[in-house]
């Protein structure tokens, strides 16, 4: 019987891509919070998991097509979602040159970000050491 990683992984495998990419916008928010000018942005990160999963018209989750010639079934998804586009932060005091990035929210979600990474790369280590006890029958 052939392993479907995709079951076995579940959702944390698009989360850990998602976590990442939200890393970079973050990062770059803070590398450029004396830029002037420049527009603060984020991932939504719940909305993009919903629509990487098909779930935002609330059908649960979507089969994924791996193939461009498998047939698509009502809410497919590819295996491998496009990156999302982030959106502009509103801040909540603006700076009179045009930055909108303040640095002690960007910090404080790159450090909440970088904590659910971590606990979602914990929590695939544990799923790939299951299976590979079961693949060893136990030994």
């Amino acid at each position: 019987m052939a392993i479907s990683f995709d079951k076995a992984l579940g959702i944390h495998q698009q989360a850990l891509s998602l976590r990442e990419q939200r890393q970079s916008v973050l990062a770059a928010n803070i590398a450029n919070a004396d830029t002037p000018g420049y527009q603060a942005r984020d991932v939504d990160f719940r909305s993009a998991l919903a629509s990487t999963q098909g779930s935002s018209n609330g059908e649960g989750l979507a089969m994924t097509v791996t193939n461009q010639h498998h047939i698509a079934r009502g809410n497919a998804t590819q295996s491998n979602p496009e990156p999302v586009a982030p959106k502009y932060r509103v801040p909540t005091q603006p700076s009179e040159d045009g930055n909108t990035v303040e640095s002690h929210i960007e910090q404080a979600a790159f450090a909440d970000n970088t904590t659910r990474y971590q606990t979602t790369l914990h929590f695939l280590s544990g799923r790939f050491a299951s299976m590979k006890n079961v693949i060893s029958g136990g030994r």
